[in-house]
């Protein structure tokens, strides 16, 4: 048994170091990259160079991981590696979302709730088997979709707010409750938000091909086959990403307001 295990790991670190070469000729796009910016002296040169070896040294690590659970039968690495992904992407949400009170919080519940429906929706649906080849990159597309929806909907629902604050303290001073106060601003910034998936859900096929769509096509698949993965895709992208975005503005609200509903003014001080 042991013997077979050595042997497993031996032949994967061999196709992983073969594997390399394609992505190490690569790297001659990125050095002109590199280049192009010191010409232009835009200082970037260092940061591009950081961010293509953490790429790199990302991706080997998961690879070898998700070869780990791909080989094993228990739904809990499945819930575990999505579990994992959210918290990543609610930390990454929350750094966008700054000024929001605990909106790492607020982004990583918002994401939790809003991508395990739409995960659940597609399992119960049989759309996608419950097997972690299957669930594990779903779940990251979608994870990582909603994360930048999520992000963009908290910063600019506060920025918003920070600007007409006048007029949402004129409406609480009428009577308003906060939401009737800020409806107007959290319509704006969820359909800022939303609006590069809904583009890219109206343009997909006649711009790019995307991902999914395109592995498959290079993995040997039809056309065909393809495009219906893509559609499925594109409709989970989407739901998850509404989802996602319309909770984060009920989760926000109750820090943007006091209890006798005024505003938090140390939350819209900083710039």
């Amino acid at each position: 048994m042991m013997t077979q295990v050595v042997t497993d790991y031996y032949t994967l670190l061999d196709n992983y170091v073969k594997g390399m070469l394609k992505p190490i000729a690569a790297l001659v796009i990125v050095v002109i990259a590199i280049l192009l910016s010191m010409y232009q002296r835009l200082g970037i040169g260092k940061e591009i160079a950081y961010a293509v070896f953490r790429s790199i040294l990302q991706l080997s690590i998961i690879g070898f991981v998700l070869q780990f659970i791909f080989t094993q039968e228990n739904a809990a690495w499945i819930i575990a590696a999505h579990l994992f992904m959210v918290a990543v992407a609610g930390y990454t949400a929350g750094q966008r979302a700054k000024h929001v009170p605990n909106g790492k919080y607020i982004a990583g519940v918002s994401m939790l709730v809003g991508t395990t429906i739409t995960m659940a929706l597609l399992v119960l649906l049989r759309v996608f088997p419950f097997t972690p080849r299957y669930i594990i990159p779903v779940s990251g597309m979608v994870v990582g979709n909603s994360m930048t929806v999520t992000g963009v909907t908290l910063k600019r629902l506060r920025e918003d707010i920070r600007v007409q604050q006048n007029l949402v303290e004129t409406a609480l001073a009428l009577g308003a409750t906060p939401r009737q106060a800020t409806i107007k601003q959290v319509q704006r910034a969820l359909v800022v938000a939303l609006a590069p998936v809904i583009d890219n859900t109206k343009t997909v096929g006649l711009i790019s091909l995307p991902g999914a769509m395109t592995g498959m096509i290079m993995g040997g698949a039809s056309p065909i086959e393809a495009i219906h993965l893509q559609m499925v895709v594109m409709n989970m992208l989407l739901g998850a990403s509404t989802f996602s975005s319309v909770m984060s503005t009920y989760l926000s609200w109750p820090f943007f307001f006091t209890k006798t509903f005024q505003l938090q003014t140390r939350v819209f001080a900083a710039e």
